[in-house]
């Protein structure tokens, strides 16, 4: 047994995903300041998102002929090039809207797939650790949103000290670095290489694969409801980072620092939940708590920003938020390591990620049309109506008893082996 691989995942997954949270204050105000319209930041927030449905829909059979290892620092590598572009080519004096919006294209394209990589990995690494499966994918949410914590309060400050501009570039070499990581600590890892075609390469059979994963996903009713939930929160939640929250934040908070503040906050309670989860989560039944962490952690946060124009509620009510949306991921993950052969991991997850990202390109643009049309206020009241009614269906719907269900033979508390027995896969929740 090796702790190395799933260290070096670990490592490379939280310098990327701090990172993206760099990206994600750093665009939506570079945005603002250079062109003053929340609606031009809900167009760059949905050429960024267009493209990750795409990558996440046919991503999955392309992971598995090219390789994990190979597709996930690719992807990172093209990240950094890109990201990086933006600051130098405004530097430069050559930045237009169309290059913007391309680069955040070209970004969106490739990041998908990397993160599906690392995370399709989990079960290997995990049990080449010797860890538990539902500790290891506990300990992946908690060091992801560590990230986000992290990188969102850099932002904030970076932002405030340096520009927007500044904070792009130190995202692009943080890409960087994850994808030194992986491309030398995985090296070797059976599961991270390339796997093993049967028959001729061809768009058929390239199509049956995808097929596969679709069937698989769509053969559970409680996973179809998953993914429409989760299409909705997530398509909600575009539209809450990538422009109500910078506009709500430039209007009201005071500006970067204190929006940096609010996710960081949100990201660190989100932290100690996933923790909280890992160590006492099992002896709690997952539809229990999966509805009512999502019911505290969704709509709140739009609504007390609508009704308030001052840090302090809002800084509560992220921080509440957090805490339980913390315990989403691990919830999930486990259910899907659970459910899904190793063989479809790749391609049940990539169908999976597609559905439920597949609102998020509207979300952003919605948003930024509301806020222009009607202001700020209305557009999160909205939001946080339809949030609300969203989260409540794991209460009204049977098909959801299904989360307090694992497959026979399989422990909770053990890895997944391949072969286990085939329900669904079910995605996950955005960062928020």
């Amino acid at each position: 047994m090796s702790r190395r691989p799933f260290t070096a995942v670990l490592a490379a997954n939280t310098i990327s995903i701090a990172g993206s949270s760099l990206t994600l204050i750093g665009v939506p105000w570079f945005v603002l300041q250079t062109t003053g319209s929340a609606g031009r930041a809900g167009i760059v927030a949905f050429c960024a998102t267009l493209p990750v449905v795409v990558a996440a829909l046919v991503g999955g059979p392309v992971i598995d002929r090219i390789g994990r290892r190979r597709v996930s620092a690719a992807s990172d590598l093209v990240c950094a090039l890109s990201v990086g572009a933006i600051p130098l080519l405004h530097h430069a004096g050559l930045l237009e809207f169309w290059m913007l919006c391309a680069l955040m294209a070209v970004t969106g394209l490739v990041h998908t797939p990397g993160l599906t990589s690392r995370y399709v990995l989990l079960p290997s690494l995990a049990e080449h650790a010797g860890t538990s499966l539902a500790r290891a994918a506990s300990l992946y949410d908690a060091v992801s949103r560590g990230a986000r914590m992290i990188g969102a309060a850099v932002a904030g400050l970076l932002i405030a000290a340096f520009g927007a501009g500044t904070v792009l570039l130190v995202d692009a070499a943080t890409f960087a670095a994850s994808s030194l990581l992986v491309a030398a600590f995985l090296r070797g890892v059976p599961a991270a290489e390339p796997q093993p075609v049967t028959g001729k390469v061809s768009f058929a059979s390239y199509r049956t694969e995808l097929v596969e994963g679709w069937a698989f996903l769509t053969r559970s009713r409680l996973l179809l409801g998953v993914t429409v939930m989760v299409m909705v929160t997530n398509g909600l939640d575009q539209g809450w980072s990538a422009v109500l929250l910078p506009v709500h934040g430039d209007q009201a908070l005071g500006g970067p620092t204190t929006l940096g503040l609010m996710v960081s906050l949100f990201g660190g309670f989100a932290l100690l939940g996933a923790l909280l989860y890992g160590m006492w989560g099992e002896r709690f039944r997952r539809r229990t708590v999966f509805a009512v962490a999502f019911l505290i952690s969704g709509g709140t946060r739009y609504l007390v920003a609508a009704l308030t124009d001052t840090p302090l509620p809002l800084a509560v009510t992220m921080a509440l938020a957090g805490l339980a949306a913390g315990v989403l991921n691990p919830i999930l993950s486990t259910v899907v390591y659970e459910q899904v052969p190793e063989d479809l991991r790749s391609r049940v997850s990539s169908v999976s990620t597609a559905g439920a990202e597949l609102a998020m390109p509207m979300g952003g643009l919605a948003a930024g049309l509301l806020v222009d049309g009607f202001g700020v206020v209305p557009a999160l009241l909205l939001f946080g109506g339809v949030y609300v009614l969203t989260t409540l269906t794991p209460l009204v719907f049977p098909a959801w008893r299904g989360l307090d269900r694992s497959p026979s033979g399989i422990s909770r508390t053990e890895p997944s082996r391949s072969g286990s027995v085939p329900a669904a896969s079910s995605p996950r929740p955005s960062a928020k």
